[in-house]
């Protein structure tokens, strides 16, 4: 991220958030008054705080759950809810073959990392043992905490640690949670445009459950602004990439307060910086969310054999706390937090972290490169803007999947240079996906990182599959279906955030309704050189509704012209998709009835993207081979089959399609 340097306008903000600390009790920073050191006590046998003079963290001791974040002010946490049940770090995990449970991680160990007048740093330790088989995840997980001298806000961490002889278990989450207090915490921040007075526990509590459990329509609301709302958490969900800093503003008449959780870097989450998650969302709620099997299924569980070890850092995380005196000013507050996420950013990796698994930027490595696209047969070219990374040895593409290890990535410069740093030491393969280009990169030698290390892979080439000549194309192949055709929303379902959103308009609910009303008497056909994709082209291939409320498959066409057949040849059709949720596709040319498909994909995917709003899950490609004889001169048809129809969240989303000639024979 560009740190930019501050303006005259930021650094008068900075002022007036200065001045409404000294409001909360902050009353040294005068400038003649340095900050106070930062205080640890221990007197009473069941808590633990720390206090640096602005931030006032409690916490239950040995547990470790987060009882109260305050100082001068009102705990921000839900004060009602149980002292387990504010601030804390949980998982769900299964035995291999059972049900998912879900469970809270208590310490049972508390001890202290560092305490001197400048920092603190505390452990609550929880250490698996034999009698916990079956009822607690088998994982040593050690949930630390740091407060530093003169921060307005604090760190939190986890590392999870499995010594040999534990027994197998699948994790499909891991989270650290915050319960803020509802009579204040109100007005909720995602990003630049994805902000809003949220609703309480209460209106969602009084409103119609929709078709799943997190959808709720706001009918009966104590604020007419939510009424005929429909509210849903995964409205709000973010990329990794972009899931850096969300929160809440307080707007109960006093001096505005914001909490915020910045996640600085993406290294310690799993399954690439495209894999999509929950923030923030009513209750009020904010997540910081390592591992779940969000938008991916259980494709991005973490699976661990019989004796398998394992270690990992999760995190840290910093929870930053802000205000302004001025209540019109409330909404600078999440100006302030994205400035702070900079300054963290920049700080990152952390040279204060207490853990000796946590490394400081001295004891990490570095890879830089280039790299180039060269697309059948052409000349190369940069890999402008390329997404490149380093996660653990696997087959291509194996990164958008992997769960366990660490992962590094950056966006190449428009030229396709890439420098990587601050690796963590290891073994690793270099990934990269292109804009504008199908399919995966990887560079097939496995890099190993050594601590202050530095890698220069010089030039590398992509080769985008492509066995011919483009024919024709629907879409852009940027992994998302985000330019197809986006229909308006029931209007008495809507989310009015995303009204005149076109960027986020997918995020409204109900749109895979919208499919069976826009096609009630056929299904899609597509007529290449005449339809146009943004218009004729529906964001996913989804079930059909029927009266007696079945579900119904679906059969799109691609109808296009071929003159001059090669004979004998083979020809490609490449199909790229967004999202797959239980769904076959099954590919026919030229013939409806024909009883067995071309290509099927088999029963595939767990995204659940549709539901969920998300505008795409996992990337599949599928490279089908087409012999000429499966065409005609003139007009030809594809059929493309999902063939499962039990619920209308079944179907897929399509990145991109393109038919390919047969290869060019050189002369």
């Amino acid at each position: 991220m560009k740190v930019e340097s501050v303006s005259i306008f930021q650094w008068w903000f900075r002022v007036a958030v200065q001045l409404s600390l000294i409001l909360l009790g902050a009353c040294y920073r005068s400038v003649s008054t340095s900050p106070p050191p930062v205080k640890l006590n221990t007197e009473n046998p069941h808590q633990v705080v720390i206090d640096n003079g602005i931030i006032s963290l409690n916490l239950s001791n040995p547990e470790g759950d987060i009882i109260g974040i305050y100082n001068g002010i009102k705990n921000v946490l839900e004060a009602k809810n149980k002292e387990d049940d504010r601030g804390y770090l949980d998982v769900v995990w299964n035995e291999p073959g059972k049900h998912g449970m879900f469970q809270r991680i208590r310490g049972t160990d508390f001890s202290v990392i560092a305490a001197n007048e400048n920092i603190v740093e505390i452990s609550f330790l929880r250490t698996w043992t034999a009698s916990m088989k079956g009822s607690s995840v088998p994982m040593n997980i050690d949930k630390r905490y740091i407060l530093r001298r003169g921060d307005y806000g604090f760190y939190s961490y986890a590392i999870f640690n499995r010594p040999s002889g534990l027994p197998a278990v699948e994790i499909d989450q891991i989270r650290i949670v915050f319960k803020l207090d509802e009579t204040r915490f109100h007005y909720m921040a995602i990003s630049d445009t994805r902000q809003r007075n949220m609703p309480s526990v209460r209106d969602r509590a009084s409103g119609q459950p929709l078709a799943y459990p997190e959808a709720v329509l706001l009918t009966n609301s104590s604020e007419q602004q939510f009424k005929g709302e429909v509210d849903d958490k995964y409205q709000y969900s973010s990329e990794n990439k972009d899931n850096t800093v969300h929160g809440w503003i307080t707007q109960d008449g006093l001096a505005p307060v914001g909490f915020w959780l910045i996640t600085p870097s993406n290294e310690f989450r799993h399954a690439g910086p495209f894999k999509q998650d929950l923030t923030s969302h009513v209750g009020p709620t904010t997540l910081s969310m390592f591992v779940s099997t969000h938008y991916a299924g259980k494709e991005v569980t973490m699976a661990f054999g019989e004796g398998e070890t394992y270690k990992k850092v999760f995190g840290p995380v910093f929870v930053y706390l802000n205000s302004v005196p001025n209540k019109s000013q409330f909404r600078s507050l999440w100006s302030d937090a994205v400035e702070q996420l900079s300054n963290e950013v920049r700080r990152w990796p952390y040279d204060f972290v207490g853990s000796k698994d946590f490394l400081p930027p001295n004891q990490r490595g570095t890879v830089t490169g280039r790299l180039l696209v060269q697309d059948g047969g052409k000349r190369d070219q940069p890999a402008n803007n390329a997404y490149v990374g380093l996660a653990l040895p696997g087959d291509t593409g194996s990164w958008q999947k992997e769960s366990k290890g660490y992962q590094f990535w950056i966006q190449a410069d428009k030229a396709g240079h890439f420098l990587i740093k601050n690796i963590v030491p290891g073994d690793y393969n270099l990934y990269a996906w292109v804009p504008g280009f199908i399919g995966d990169y990887r560079y097939k030698t496995k890099i190993t990182i050594e601590r202050g290390g530095n890698i220069n892979l010089n030039s590398l080439v992509y080769n985008p599959p492509r066995n011919g000549p483009t024919l024709w194309e629907i879409g852009i192949p940027d992994r998302s279906a985000a330019e197809f055709y986006m229909p308006d929303p029931n209007p008495k379902l809507v989310n009015r955030l995303f009204q005149n959103d076109k960027q986020d308009k997918f995020r409204q609910y109900g749109l895979w309704e919208r499919y069976t009303e826009l096609y009630p008497n056929h299904d899609l056909v597509y007529t290449v050189g005449v339809s146009d994709y943004h218009n004729d082209w529906f964001y996913a291939q989804v079930t059909r509704s029927t009266p007696e409320k079945s579900y119904m498959p679906t059969t799109w066409q691609i109808q296009f012209q071929l003159k001059n057949i090669i004979m004998p040849g083979n020809y490609t059709f490449q199909v790229a998709l967004a999202s797959t949720t239980n769904a076959r596709l099954e590919v026919r040319f030229n013939d409806l009835n024909a009883k067995l498909p071309h290509f099927s994909t088999g029963l595939k995917g767990d995204d659940n993207a549709i539901a969920r709003h998300g505008i795409h899950g996992l990337y599949r490609l599928h490279t089908i081979a087409v012999g000429s004889n499966h065409l005609v001169n003139g007009k030809n048809t594809i059929y493309l089959t999902q063939s499962k129809g039990i619920s209308p969240f079944m179907g897929v989303m399509y990145d991109y399609v393109r038919l390919e000639s047969p290869p060019i024979k050189s002369t």
